[in-house]
């Protein structure tokens, strides 16, 4: 199995990586929020009109 390698600029490396924590974050508090759902800690909202 062979390896390739590129190159990018910094400020696109640093964009990229942001997004990648971006997402890892996000997909934590998805989980959170279902596991609090199943365990019943929600509360009702009103919409308001």
């Amino acid at each position: 199995m062979s390896v390739d390698t590129i190159t990018i600029k910094k400020s696109e490396y640093e964009k990229l990586r942001n997004k990648a924590q971006l997402s890892e974050s996000l997909l934590v508090k998805l989980v959170q929020g279902l596991e609090d759902i199943k365990a019943g800690r929600i509360k009702p909202w009103r919409k308001n009109s």
